[in-house]
């Protein structure tokens, strides 16, 4: 898929850092955008801010609930007639000594980040296999990846996307359908704003940088696969 051009792209979590950072980024390749979020409110500000562009839509969703995923999905398939891209960049975090969270903790962290993004990836392949064609792109971070101390509920779900993630690329490769997992390092998103560690912001990825490496992927020559690509800050190169 080298040009994005006339591809329709659906971007979940777009009122998000990274999200957001990827609709700018896209906005002017002429890629139709789709984008969906859990807050109304916020995706009609977002909405706004670019009500000067004809290819872009947006549809509120709570993807923890599979039937709003498959209206989702279903107001896509109406309106276009097909899915090109999917970009999963909706996700929460909890960094939290494992022996205090919660069970509602636990469920909130693996409703969102596990399931929500299973339900997304699920019914947009189904979409994306009336064509022969499509490209998931799922951005996971660095702690699907490596493990840490207070992120066990969050490393437990994102080892789990990483791992549904291979599984469907291996159903769906023989639909021309592509996986891409994306592997961030610190990201100064609203993830930290409710973190109690101390961290230094300002040396962390800036959202652009990760978008960048998205639309990089998304440009690439239509035979070949970005499978895993990891982006850290300069300040833990290897972790």
């Amino acid at each position: 898929m080298p040009h994005l051009a006339d591809q329709v792209v659906l971007v979940v979590g777009a009122t998000g850092g990274i999200g957001r950072a990827v609709v700018e980024r896209l906005k002017g390749t002429g890629a139709t955008l789709v984008l969906a979020a859990r807050s109304g409110d916020r995706l009609q500000q977002l909405a706004a801010t670019l009500s000067g562009e004809r290819n872009v839509q947006s549809h509120p969703c709570d993807i923890t609930q599979p039937d709003q995923v498959v209206q989702l999905m279903q107001a896509i398939r109406e309106q276009h007639g097909r899915l090109d891209v999917l970009i999963n960049a909706a996700g929460a975090g909890l960094l939290k000594p494992y022996a205090k969270i919660t069970p509602t903790e636990l469920e909130q962290m693996l409703a969102l980040n596990l399931k929500g993004c299973f339900y997304t990836t699920q019914q947009a392949a189904e979409l994306m296999k009336e064509h022969q064609q499509g490209h998931i792109c799922t951005v996971v971070g660095i702690l699907g990846k490596h493990s840490m101390a207070m992120a066990a509920a969050y490393c437990a779900a994102k080892f789990g996307v990483v791992g549904f993630s291979k599984c469907m690329a291996e159903e769906l490769k023989r639909y021309g359908i592509k996986f891409s997992l994306f592997y961030f390092g610190g990201v100064d998103t609203p993830f930290w704003d409710g973190v109690s560690l101390k961290v230094d912001r300002q040396k962390l990825l800036q959202p652009d940088a990760a978008a960048a490496l998205i639309q990089a992927a998304l440009e690439t020559d239509r035979h070949a696969v970005p499978l895993e690509l990891s982006l850290m800050p300069d300040s833990h190169v290897f972790v």
